[in-house]
């Protein structure tokens, strides 16, 4: 509306000027309801064509979005796994710090666990007891049987000697059954060695990996019995938290609740229409006006365009995607911080807001060899701006009352 009042400044009431008191035609008589269109179908003709192209320029050098928000991130209230709630240590619309206990989950299972893991420790602990007490028997036995093996040695010796020196009077069958002893000594030997090297590789390797295993499993029992309580994991709000003992909690299908995480709105996140993807850059500047802010127009700076279009986004499923859904053309994402730090701090995180960006050619009208036409193209460019800001502040006065009276709440 206010485009064409402008335009209708220049082109029909000059065209009303000049049938007035050029041809002398009188507004009621000669140009009225029925006569206008005939009396000022020039001024009419090039106000609409004005009147669109106004519009065009303004909206397409300057753009402009109702879909800006102060987006924020909230936190899913739940546990790693399914449980049965025991306890519960805070309520609804909470704040809570860091690491403030929420709400606790049964840990019988998990507290059977801690302490089967330490019965687990302790028998290991005490089979290195015994295994030690094995190794001391294991050298008394080896002593042992050395002295049989040294005994059996010398006896064969011995009758060796006997035998040696007077033949025959000494049974042959009876130098063979002390070779035989001797044998046996020396196996009883081996095998006493055998054992003790056993018991003591079971106590330097086997019962350490044992009890190693044992105290992972106590450490992984612990973890488990930890994660049944559950805290907070940044500074906030608890919202729409109604657990009570006894309640189920699901990870996959009933979750505890929200976590709203504390901090000031830093910046606005807007879309704006895929034609003005060659228009918007880093570094414009812009205004926006929010519902929460009434009557406040606040400078706004670009600091991120995002390179990417939602609407264009291909997930991997089992069934071809059809291009015809695609069809819909989706919005660039822009972020926008205020141009004076503390701007937004009042504003209520998710607050909604009307953005407007501005084209600045002022760089380039510096160049010394820009050309008249294209000098005044760019001039006319960056003073259609005024147009935009002007409604985006009518916007901001009228903001109340659409909001108040005219939304029929």
């Amino acid at each position: 509306m206010l485009e064409l009042f402008l335009c209708s400044l220049v082109t029909i009431f000059p065209d009303f000027l000049y049938r007035r008191f050029v041809q002398g035609k009188r507004l009621g008589r000669d140009i009225n309801l029925f006569t206008v269109w005939f009396e000022l179908r020039y001024g009419i003709t090039l106000c609409v064509l004005l009147t669109l192209a106004l519009i065009t320029s303004v909206f397409y050098f300057h753009p402009s979005t109702k879909a800006a928000s102060s987006v924020y991130r909230t936190v899913t209230l739940t546990s790693e796994g399914v449980g049965r709630v025991a306890e519960t240590f805070v309520d609804i619309n909470e704040r809570v710090k860091e690491g403030q206990p929420l709400f606790r989950l049964d840990s019988s299972k998990q507290e059977a666990a801690v302490e089967t893991a330490k019965r687990k420790i302790e028998e290991t602990e005490a089979a290195m007891v015994t295994a030690k007490s094995r190794l001391a028997e294991a050298e008394a036995r080896i002593v042992q049987a050395r002295g049989a093996l040294k005994q059996a040695v010398d006896e064969l010796k011995r009758r060796q000697d006997v035998q040696r020196r007077s033949p025959g009077s000494i049974a042959e069958a009876d130098v063979a059954r002390m070779q035989v002893q001797v044998e046996t000594a020396q196996g009883a030997v081996d095998a006493a060695l055998a054992s003790r090297e056993a018991t003591q590789s079971e106590i330097e390797f086997a019962l350490p990996a044992q009890k190693a295993s044992a105290e992972a499993a106590l450490d992984e029992a612990e973890v488990a019995l930890g994660k049944t309580l559950v805290t907070a994991g940044t500074d906030g709000m608890l919202q729409q938290f109604t657990l009570r003992p006894g309640d189920i909690v699901n990870p996959m299908l009933r979750p505890a609740g929200i976590l709203v995480p504390d901090r000031q709105a830093a910046s606005l996140v807007a879309g704006f229409g895929q034609i003005e993807a060659q228009v918007i850059k880093v570094g414009m500047i812009g205004e926006v006006a929010c519902i929460a802010k009434p009557w406040q127009i606040i400078p706004m700076v670009v600091t991120e365009v995002q390179p990417v279009i939602a609407s264009g986004q291909v997930k991997a499923t089992e069934t071809l995607i059809d291009l015809q859904q695609l069809g819909r053309p989706g919005s660039i994402t822009v972020i926008m911080e205020p141009l004076y730090a503390g701007q937004l701090d009042d504003l209520p995180l998710g607050g909604n807001c009307i953005a407007n960006l501005y084209t600045s050619n002022h760089e380039a009208l510096q160049d010394p060899d820009i050309g008249f036409g294209r000098s005044l193209g760019l001039h006319a460019i960056d003073t259609l701006g005024l147009v935009h800001a002007l409604l985006l502040r009518i916007q901001s006065l009228l903001m109340p009352v659409q909001a108040l009276v005219l939304s029929g709440h």
